[in-house]
């Protein structure tokens, strides 16, 4: 099984290698996706080498949107050429699950892979899913995640660890996960 992580300068690095890691202990293949091959610098500087480009990306199982920095988020949102949104519509058609970590649910929700669904999302943003996204049910209390259908989407940064936990679970059994 293949986790595509689409990554972006200004993501935040634990969305991507806390998750990445426990990803590795299991029987999955995780790829490190990016629109150019370029090296990617995370918020704080660490670099990252992508493993594949959008367009050479292997179809995944499961989709892994990271969150990142607000400026880093709204330009990919505002993108024209919409790259980094087409991507995600492209891989969700066909994974198992569609997963995103703090503010990575608000690249989903542009998108429109939100929509219908219960989501959560870091709850500084709470007011921008309200008011910018009206079709995504917003989870009440701030849960560290959430699962509709599936649709996993988690609260902020560490919340990715005990997303990436119930991820395994659902995949391969509590007690892989474990």
């Amino acid at each position: 099984m293949v986790v595509a992580i689409p990554i972006y300068d200004g993501i935040d690095m634990l969305d991507v290698v806390g998750p990445y890691e426990m990803f590795t202990w299991t029987d999955l293949h995780v790829q490190i996706i990016a629109e150019r091959s370029d090296l990617v610098t995370c918020r704080g500087g660490l670099v990252i080498q992508p493993h594949a480009t959008f367009a050479l990306a292997d179809i995944c199982d499961v989709l892994w949107v990271p969150g990142g920095e607000p400026d880093a988020l709204t330009t990919l949102i505002k993108d024209p050429q919409q790259a980094f949104l087409d991507f995600l519509v492209r891989q969700s058609q066909t994974a198992r699950y569609v997963a995103s970590v703090c503010e990575g649910a608000l690249l989903l929700a542009a998108a429109g892979l939100l929509d219908g669904y219960e989501a959560t999302t870091h709850w500084a943003f709470v007011n921008c899913f309200v008011e910018r996204f009206p079709k995504i049910r917003l989870a009440q209390g701030q849960p560290r995640f959430v699962l509709d259908q599936n649709r996993l989407t988690g609260g902020g940064i560490s919340s990715g660890l005990d997303e990436a936990l119930k991820l395994i679970s659902l995949l391969f059994g509590e007690s892989k996960a474990q």
